[in-house]
């Protein structure tokens, strides 16, 4: 997984938890790995330390100028599905496993499978449920 999209997958896993009420929460764990990489899944890890993380639905941005207009996309849920489409196409993903700001390796099929729940997580917080179920 190159970077970026490492850096955006994350940074919209942190954006989504903002503040909003719990009966509109999922939960996700966070926790690092011996490499001091930070994971978040809908599953805790089998084994060590981790944190429950709650994401909170948000109301979609109105444009107030406009009488009957329609809900405006986040950039929450624009990063989600741009992510779920890259994670989805089967494109060679790589990541940046040691922290030196270069991609060193592939991301598995099970990192993959992971990063997609995220992404799929974050889509269905922060869009609507039409664009939640896009690619």
């Amino acid at each position: 997984m190159t970077r970026a999209l490492r850096t955006a997958l994350l940074a919209t896993a942190v954006l989504a938890l903002g503040a909003a009420p719990a009966a509109f929460a999922d939960e996700l764990y966070q926790w690092k790995d011996a490499n001091g990489v930070t994971h978040y899944s809908q599953t805790p890890p089998a084994q060590g330390k981790y944190q429950a993380r709650s994401i909170y639905h948000r109301e979609q941005a109105i444009d107030a100028g406009t009488p009957t207009a329609a809900p405006v996309e986040s950039s929450q849920c624009t990063t989600a599905r741009k992510n779920i489409e890259l994670l989805q196409s089967g494109s060679r993903l790589q990541m940046d496993s040691d922290g030196d700001g270069k991609a060193d390796r592939d991301l598995s099929d099970n990192e993959r499978e992971k990063q997609l729940q995220i992404a799929q997580t974050v889509a269905r917080v922060n869009c609507s449920s039409a664009a939640a179920k896009a690619p």
